[in-house]
């Protein structure tokens, strides 16, 4: 039998769940906007670029919730998005890809990836998801953010998929390419920072630049979460005035893609701020920096009581 701390733990977590039912890359301007996919759309509109808060790009438990999408709805989620491939190139809907083995990393980090002939792109989005802990709406986003990968695929954007082992100062490490390689890389990087977050951009204030020019600046960032975080130790920039007043064009000193992440989101799975649970529920409901609350321990049965002769 459950104590009853923990019995009122999962009442409390069971009601609250009845309750609750690139573009470019970051340093260029994006292209035009791709429409939402049926079925993909919120009740809530995408809010203007203003309402941007570079402290809480978005929260950690929209972030790290590997269970967001099945594996049949990222399916039908890139079918129904609108897709202009260049020649010779199929639509993420229709890619397949042999995979490969991947270690199990220890705890709280990435489990293990048996490889498999042919998967189709939702199965290795959804296994990655499943096995690093990471939202497949995080890979999803990160895939159109990076290289337009859901609406203009190209053999170039399915080398460099999620844009990992690219900086900006340098060509693609070439060893990292691949849309399996670097999907798996990525979320195993977006679980390295989670799991050793004493970095250059960590929860606390921290000077965020607006550009790899190191003439336009920085302006300090209060980082609310570990997710946030994570995505500065990504892309290590934030939008300056000029991106966020004209998200189309900005200026010589603009970036976009910490906010074009946070457009994506809204657009296609709306508000990427929100929790699931309410605030007053334990962190790891919540998934309060990266980890989820662990399994209760079944406790053993009392041993029976012989009667003394």
């Amino acid at each position: 039998m459950r104590s009853s701390k923990v019995a009122r733990l999962a009442t409390a977590l069971a009601a609250a769940s009845a309750l609750m039912l690139g573009l470019a890359a970051c340093t260029t301007p994006p292209a035009a906007d791709p429409p939402a996919p049926d079925g993909a759309a919120t009740a809530s509109a995408e809010p203007s670029t203003e309402e941007f808060d570079p402290a809480l790009i978005v929260s950690d438990d929209a972030f790290f919730d590997s269970t967001a999408m099945s594996e049949a709805d990222i399916q039908r989620f890139l079918e129904q998005t609108a897709c202009r491939p260049d020649a010779g190139v199929v639509c993420l809907a229709h890619y397949r890809e042999t995979t490969t083995d991947q270690p199990d990393e220890g705890p709280g980090h990435c489990d293990a990836y048996r490889g498999a002939a042919h998967e189709r792109a939702s199965r290795i989005l959804h296994r990655v998801a499943g096995a690093c802990g990471i939202s497949p709406r995080a890979l999803i986003v990160l895939l159109q953010k990076e290289q337009s990968l859901l609406t203009r695929p190209s053999a170039y954007g399915y080398e460099r998929a999620t844009g990992y082992g690219c900086p900006d100062t340098a060509d693609c490490e070439q060893k990292y390419f691949g849309f399996f390689n670097q999907v798996y890389n990525a979320a195993w990087q977006f679980r390295q920072y989670t799991e050793h977050p004493d970095r250059a951009y960590r929860i606390g204030v921290v000077d965020v630049a607006f550009h790899p020019d190191e003439a336009c600046g920085a302006h300090p960032v209060d980082i609310r979460n570990q997710a946030t975080a994570n995505l500065y130790n990504y892309t290590p920039y934030q939008p300056n005035a000029a991106a966020v007043l004209d998200p189309e064009s900005g200026d010589g000193c603009s970036s976009w893609g910490n906010l074009n992440f946070w457009r994506l989101w809204w657009r296609w799975f709306g508000d990427p701020t929100a929790e699931r649970f309410p605030g007053f529920l334990p962190a790891c409901s919540r998934l309060v920096g990266g980890h989820p609350c662990p399994p209760v321990a079944t406790i053993p049965a009392a041993p029976p009581v012989v009667p003394e002769s």
